[in-house]
């Protein structure tokens, strides 16, 4: 397990973001995918240093707190900041930060919150994992690639390629401090995995 943990953890000092320029990043910005048009003005997403892999923490970064998030998550998953209180509940419940999930993951979670819209339900973590399930295969460091759906009617799109490397950090503003509040910011090593509830396990309320 420990040399499964170091090799892997080899691989994530390698992924360095491909955003490390004001122009890669500018058109990232342009087209206004990363937030809500109400949030607008609340997210600044800012550019990486050469060399900063995926796994970097607040102590090797002097202005503050950060979290990276994959560009693909808002141009082909469509999430959008803020991150609501379930999604921020989701991450705490399965000890992650955002890019610790693979896109499909997203995907299946934002088909989630759709779902519930539609049917005029709140979304919580209790019936999303009675969805679904957080499994990972071996020697990845704990990292849960793959929230499976377990019983849902309908296939999801599939964003497998071309999303490793293109990250990038994301800060709150002055204007809204609480943007990176309540979910983990960074990489962790001790993820929960997360079977798929058993109805009966639902809380009544649900």
């Amino acid at each position: 397990m420990v040399q499964c943990i170091l090799r892997q953890k080899k691989k994530l000092l390698k992924e360095v973001s491909y955003y490390t320029t004001h122009l890669r990043l500018r058109k990232l910005r342009e087209n206004r995918c990363t937030m809500s048009e109400k949030y607008k003005e609340c997210v600044k997403t800012v550019e990486c240093r050469e060399g900063e892999p995926i796994c970097c923490d607040e102590s090797s970064d002097l202005d503050g707190p950060f979290c990276y998030f994959y560009a693909t998550f808002f141009k082909k998953v469509l999430l959008r900041l803020h991150l609501s209180i379930f999604e921020k509940e989701l991450l705490t419940e399965l000890n992650v930060a955002p890019a610790q999930l693979h896109p499909n993951s997203w995907a299946f979670i934002q088909a989630f919150i759709i779902l519930c819209s539609k049917l005029g339900i709140s979304p919580t973590v209790e019936v999303f994992l009675y969805f679904s399930e957080a499994k990972h295969t071996s020697c990845q460091m704990g990292v849960p690639k793959w929230c499976r759906w377990k019983r849902f009617p309908c296939p999801l799109p599939i964003f497998n390629k071309f999303f490793k490397g293109k990250f990038v950090k994301v800060r709150a503003s002055t204007g809204d401090p609480i943007l990176l509040d309540e979910f983990p910011l960074y990489w962790t090593l001790k993820p929960k995995f997360q079977s798929a509830r058993r109805l009966e396990d639902l809380f009544s309320k649900d």
